[in-house]
Formats: C-alpha cells, sequence, structure tokens
C-alpha cells in the first residue's frame, strides 16, 4: 500500500503564498527542536528531522518550490537527488541544516553563539571628531589641521606587543586554536562547548616577554595630528570618513577609521537652503519709490542689484548661481534678496513738511495696495 506524503507546507507548518523568510524561519525552528544533536537514540526525532529536512530543501529553492506548488510530489522525481521516493537520509538534512544556518560545525556552536575558527587580532575602534566651519568655507571648501587623542601602535614593538628581540609564541592554553573546550551539563544533557580562550583573548597568541613600553598590549595613547580636506558644498551634520585614522588595531591589525562630523555656523546675514541662500536687504523709501542701484553682499563677493521704481516691501528677487556648490557637483545654487522699506526717522521740520506735501499730492492712486485693501474692508467700518 502507498503512503501518503505529507504536504510540504503542512510539515513545516507555513502558508502555501509564505515568503521565503518564513518558510526558513520556519524550518530553522522545527530543525532545531528535533535536531539529533539534541534528542539522542529518539528515532521519531530523527525521522521527524528528515521530513522537515526534506520539506525545506524543496520549498527553500525556488525552481524546486515552483515544480511542487504546480505537480506536487510527483513533479520532484528526478529533480535532485534523494527525492525520486520523497525522502532524504540523516546526512543529506545534516547537510540541508547546515546550509540553513550558513555554516558547519557542531549544532551547539549555532545554539550558544561560540565558533571554530581562531579570533585573531581586532581591527581597531572607530572615532569621531566634531568640526565646525564657516559658511564661507563650507562655499569654498577649505582644509583644516585637527588634533585629537587615540591610540596609536607602540613605535617600539610595532604593535605586536612582545619585547624588542621577541616575537609573539603560540598560546599554551588553547594551542594556537584561539578557544578552549569544556564538557558541561545542560538542559539537553552533556555536550562540549567552546569559548574564547580567557589567555589569549582568542588571538591563540601571546607574549612571553611584554614590551616595556606598551606592557604588552601593542598600543600607546598619543595626540595625533592630521591635516583634513573639507570639500565645497557640505551641510551640518556631513561626514567625512577617513580610513586608517582611527585607533590602531590589536597586534597588528588594520587601524578603524576617522568620522568627521561637520557644524556649520549660523551665519550674520545669510540663512542657508540647502544650496540656495536668502538675505533680507533694507532699502530706503526713496530707492524704493523711484528705483535705483544698490550692492548687496554675496558669499566671498558683492553684487549691484538693480531696484525697479515702486518696490514694495517684501519683494524678493533671485539671483541664479550665487548660492551654496552643490556637494555632489551638480551646479550651483541660487541666492534670494528679500527688500524691506525702512521708515526714515529723525526727520527736520522741512523734511516733514515736504513729506506732508507729498502726501498731499500723491492721492489714492499712488497706493493701489492700500485701495484695493480697504474698499474691501469698508464693509467692517458700517454698522
Amino acid at each position: 500500500m502507498t503512503t501518503k506524503k505529507e504536504d510540504y507546507y503542512q510539515t513545516l507548518g507555513v502558508a502555501r503564498n509564505a515568503s521565503p523568510e518564513e518558510i526558513k524561519k520556519a524550518y530553522r525552528k522545527l530543525a532545531i527542536r528535533h535536531h539529533p544533536d539534541k534528542n539522542p537514540g529518539d528515532k521519531s526525532a530523527e525521522e521527524k528531522f528528515k521530513e522537515v529536512s526534506a520539506a525545506y530543501e524543496v520549498l527553500g529553492d525556488h525552481e524546486k518550490r515552483s515544480l511542487y506548488d504546480r505537480f506536487g510530489h510527483a513533479g520532484l522525481k528526478g529533480a535532485a537527488p534523494g527525492f525520486g521516493g520523497f525522502g532524504i537520509d540523516l546526512e543529506e538534512a545534516l547537510r540541508t541544516f547546515m546550509g540553513a544556518f550558513g555554516g558547519g560545525g557542531n549544532i551547539f556552536d549555532d545554539f550558544f553563539g561560540f565558533t571554530h575558527q581562531r579570533r585573531g587580532p581586532e581591527r581597531g575602534a572607530d572615532l569621531r571628531y566634531d568640526l565646525e566651519i564657516s559658511l564661507e568655507e563650507a562655499a569654498s571648501g577649505c582644509g583644516k589641521e585637527i588634533s585629537f587623542p587615540s591610540l596609536g601602535t607602540c613605535p617600539e614593538c610595532g604593535g605586536s606587543g612582545a619585547k624588542a628581540g621577541t616575537s609573539r609564541v603560540t598560546c599554551e592554553a588553547c594551542g594556537g586554536n584561539g578557544y578552549v573546550e569544556r564538557r558541561v551539563q545542560g538542559f539537553f544533557g552533556w555536550s562540549i562547548r567552546r569559548q574564547v580562550c580567557p589567555h589569549c583573548n582568542g588571538a591563540g597568541t601571546t607574549v612571553r616577554d611584554a614590551c616595556p613600553r606598551c606592557r604588552g598590549s601593542g598600543r600607546m595613547k598619543r595626540k595625533k595630528k592630521i591635516s583634513v580636506k573639507i570639500p565645497p558644498g557640505v551641510e551640518s551634520g556631513s561626514r567625512l570618513k577617513i580610513s586608517g585614522e582611527g585607533e590602531a588595531g590589536e597586534h597588528g591589525a588594520s587601524a578603524g577609521a576617522l568620522y568627521i562630523v561637520l557644524h556649520v555656523r549660523e551665519h550674520e546675514i545669510f540663512q542657508r537652503h540647502g544650496d540656495d541662500i536668502i538675505c533680507e536687504v533694507p532699502i530706503s523709501f526713496v530707492t524704493a519709490t523711484l528705483g535705483g542701484a544698490i550692492d548687496i553682499p554675496a558669499l566671498g563677493a558683492k553684487i549691484s542689484l538693480t531696484i525697479p521704481p515702486g518696490t514694495q516691501s517684501g519683494k524678493t528677487f533671485r539671483i541664479r548661481g550665487k548660492g551654496m556648490p552643490n556637494i555632489d557637483g551638480l551646479g550651483m545654487g541660487d541666492q534670494y534678496i528679500k527688500v524691506f522699506v525702512e521708515t526714515p526717522v529723525g526727520l527736520t521740520g522741512e523734511q516733514e513738511q515736504l513729506i506732508r506735501k507729498f502726501a498731499e499730492l500723491s492721492g489714492e492712486k499712488s497706493y493701489p495696495m492700500s485701495s484695493s485693501f480697504f474698499a474691501k474692508a469698508k464693509k467692517f467700518f458700517t454698522g
């Protein structure tokens, strides 16, 4: 009698439209639960382990899953070794399991985070430096010399930590493996656990005669001074990465990176909006009325702006290409000038008389905006 094979989606407990991530997550959970290392001598757990591994071998592969979705188990015959009879043996199941966990090794390595490989010297730590610059420096780019404390390579031992004339030796505690093993009894019974060697900290080597200057660490505190080039167009919050200028690595390993975080000071005249700059400029009543040319500030220069007659307070002028350079090299921003009319103060008697005479002669037609506003506002004045 032919035994009906359980649906692979049911075996893993996932929906037929489950994503590859959901399928892998469900398999890992079931495979860990039924793994032979956790269930020694339990044949039913071993069979379940093989079943879920067989299901994942199909559903975890795009082509096999496509065949299975279209033709069921029959579609897998001849698709891959081991599937003609709708199953896989324990060796194949273990290979599937190791592949799903991204590598080989004892099952407890994956459960408890241990590794078979020697850790080796670690790369140096990254450092951060906050640098303040002016808006003009951000616009043109500049060079800066900075200094900061850092862990550098010991000049006497070259970072090895060993006394001059000697070298690092194989760690006697771990035999150079970088880890030690111990037999422990836990929830799943007795097992062999591997942990980082406490004598060499996973490096696999130690120093017999320590360097007297750095006391065997291979690194020393020092004040480091470097020159930094700031590109044009940077903004507050921009980060510059300089590889190899962070702290020195352990025992000659590569140094970390230095990250320079830039802060652009507020400007006394300009406000920045992306690649554009904005400034407010006062103009006299006479210039606003009759028009004229005025000099206005720009980044690194001055420019002449023509004010047309009858300019109202709040009028904004745009000058193309006089803003900030784009940091990605996509041209220049613009400068916007917002003018406001300054009311004269401290008038002489003669000046007051002239203004009153001007008011008598001007009439409402000289103030179209006021005329329009008060025409609309009349309904609020009538009771």
